[in-house]
């Protein structure tokens, strides 16, 4: 089974996905983020680097599902090759990061990705306002993150709603982030879990999202 944790920048999916990969013994896989030789780059000067760090952050997630999709076992994945397409490449584009030129090569190599795998069984997805994501990225003080504008991260909140509301087909949970702190109040997590017992194993009534 493949379970999916989708979210802006700082709405706490890393966390999440430690958090239920510890509950229910599932593999937890993460973004590539400390690692992607391209990220601080990126934050720099988004016009210049945009389409390499796209391409790496694709590679990366294609890599991901061909592992998940061969595996025997439950995996929880924070942030899908979806969001990545539908969310951060649309957003470069529209800003003009990103040319036609780059993007229909983007977009080619995304959809001969996509004839090989499937949807996760589930996608969780954490929606948070803007406040509550500038106050997470502070606090967590990684200094590439810090030179990120309040119109970034609005562009990339309204993509999001669009992906997972109009776009995405397969099954998805919203989880209201600003309202709840999963990390520190063992209620909230346990409201995430029966939810998420609910509509895996039916052992409870289903909430409607």
């Amino acid at each position: 089974m493949h379970i999916a944790i989708a979210g802006n920048i700082g709405s706490g999916k890393s966390t999440l996905t430690r958090m239920l990969a510890r509950h229910y013994g599932w593999e937890a896989r993460f973004e590539a983020v400390d690692h992607n030789p391209y990220l601080e780059d990126y934050y720099g000067d988004i016009h210049r680097w945009s389409f390499n760090m796209e391409v790496y952050f694709l590679k990366e997630r294609f890599r991901d599902l061909l592992a998940i999709a061969g595996s025997d076992h439950t995996i929880v994945q924070d942030r899908t090759i979806y969001e990545g397409v539908y969310v951060f490449v649309a957003n470069n584009r529209d800003m003009g990061h990103l040319s036609e030129r780059d993007y229909h090569t983007y977009m080619d190599l995304f959809d001969n990705m996509m004839e090989v795998v499937r949807e996760p069984d589930l996608m969780i997805y954490l929606r948070a306002s803007v406040p509550h994501l500038v106050s997470n990225i502070q606090k967590r003080g990684r200094g590439y993150e810090q030179t990120i504008s309040l119109e970034y991260l609005q562009n990339l909140n309204r993509r999001y709603e669009e992906f997972i509301y109009q776009k995405y087909k397969g099954r998805v949970m919203t989880i209201e982030k600003d309202g709840i702190d999963f990390l520190n109040e063992p209620k909230d997590f346990s409201a995430i879990v029966d939810r998420i017992d609910a509509t895996l194993f039916g052992l409870f009534p289903p909430e409607s999202d």
